[in-house]
Order: C-alpha cells, then sequence, then structure tokens
C-alpha cells in the first residue's frame, strides 16, 4: 500500500498491477482492494482480469472482504482458483476453513464449473505453494504452474485496429501520464498516436504512446 491513506487505515484503496514472465508466459496480476467502501475500484479491476486467486488465512478464514470481491467475480463468470495461505501458522485449520469456503461459494451461487476450484497451500512468509499439504515444501513455482493451467489466455482481436480499456490513471514526474487497462484489439506500438472516446464514440482528446510497460 503506497498511499498515505492506505499506510494509514492499514487496507488498500487502490489496485497495484505488475507482471512477470514464467515459461514464456506473461502472467499480469493485480491487487485488488477488498473493502466494500471501494466497490467501483473492485468492478473497474475485475473487467480486465481473466481469472482470480482468491487468498484466505489459514486460521481466520473467509473474511467480510473475502465474501465481497468474490461475489463480483463470480457474478463476471471468472473461475477462481483459492489460495489458503499462511499455513505456517501454529493455529492453522486448513480443512475447517476449505468447508467454510466451499460453503461461502455455494451461498453466493456459484456455478458448477467455479464450484469445482482448485486449491493450493502456501505460506507467504516461507515463499512456498502447494497443491497438496503432504507434498516438499520448495518454492511458489506451484502456484504459477496452477494459474497457466487453469486461467485460458486473454481473448483479442490481433488483426484489427488498436483499442484498449483503461481503468486506472496515474502520473509520473518523468513518464507523464500513465493508463493502466486491458487491451481488447489491436497491438499498442511506442509513438503510435491514439484517440480517448467516451462512451458515445465521441473523441475526448489525442496523444501519442511514448513508453509501454508491461
Amino acid at each position: 500500500d503506497s498511499n498515505d491513506l492506505e499506510r494509514e487505515r492499514g487496507i488498500t484503496i487502490l489496485a497495484k498491477c505488475t507482471s512477470l514472465i514464467w515459461n514464456d508466459v506473461r502472467i499480469n496480476i493485480v491487487d485488488t482492494p477488498g473493502h466494500a467502501d471501494f466497490g467501483g475500484e473492485v468492478e473497474r479491476i475485475l473487467s480486465m482480469v481473466d481469472g482470480v486467486v482468491v487468498l484466505v488465512d489459514a486460521a481466520e478464514g473467509p473474511m467480510p472482504q473475502t465474501k465481497f470481491v468474490l461475489s463480483k467475480a463470480l457474478k463476471l463468470g471468472l473461475r477462481p482458483i483459492v489460495v489458503i495461505n499462511k499455513i505456517d501458522r501454529h493455529d492453522a485449520r486448513p480443512k475447517e476453513v476449505l468447508e467454510e469456503i466451499f460453503d461461502l461459494f455455494m451461498a453466493l451461487d456459484a456455478n458448477d464449473d467455479q464450484l469445482d476450484f482448485p486449491i493450493a497451500y502456501a505460506s507467504g512468509r516461507g515463499g512456498w505453494t502447494v497443491r497438496d499439504l503432504s507434498e516438499d515444501r520448495v518454492d511458489i513455482a506451484p502456484l504459477f504452474d496452477l494459474i497457466i493451467s487453469h486461467v485460458h489466455a486473454p481473448k483479442t482481436i490481433e488483426n484489427a485496429a488498436f483499442s484498449m480499456l483503461i481503468t486506472t490513471r496515474e502520473y509520473d514526474p518523468y513518464l507523464g501520464r500513465v493508463l493502466t487497462g486491458r487491451i481488447h484489439s489491436g497491438t499498442a506500438k511506442i509513438n503510435m498516436p491514439v484517440r480517448v472516446l467516451n462512451r458515445d464514440g465521441q473523441i475526448v482528446e489525442t496523444g501519442r504512446i511514448n513508453k509501454l510497460l508491461a
């Protein structure tokens, strides 16, 4: 959490994005706020992803913010991956927490495909993930492998004009405006002219791409 209000309240307000390459596949990761007060931010971010990882504490179980974000994801038809974290806590109760998660999915009217969610167990502090608690606890490779196998690749139209839905906007003193979103068609290139359109398709302003961040 980077801004002053987030640090003061100890919660995530603005979504954070990052990406990495795993086995020649780029995985884009977005951390969403979980509080209901920032529901608009959650909905904007969920509109740009193809899957979700539901992170649940192995001792505390599903929290109110878990229910809020999960309900939004299920309504969009996303197929979650459940990760039960902090397995190394002395009061961890993974079996009971897994039952609570399944009950939550049922209460939120998840469909059969969503109810058949894959499960992983992890320790963020220890830096490991396993698919089964009997496995050796080495690194987080099992989680990345699970994401690649479970989440489908983005559906885009490559041979079309570039179009992108912007979900977040920031300002950088060196780069200027930094826009984050989801590409729906075409390809973005350095120095390519772009136009900002409103909902009615009218041009709001024009500009040029001077740097690509991914």
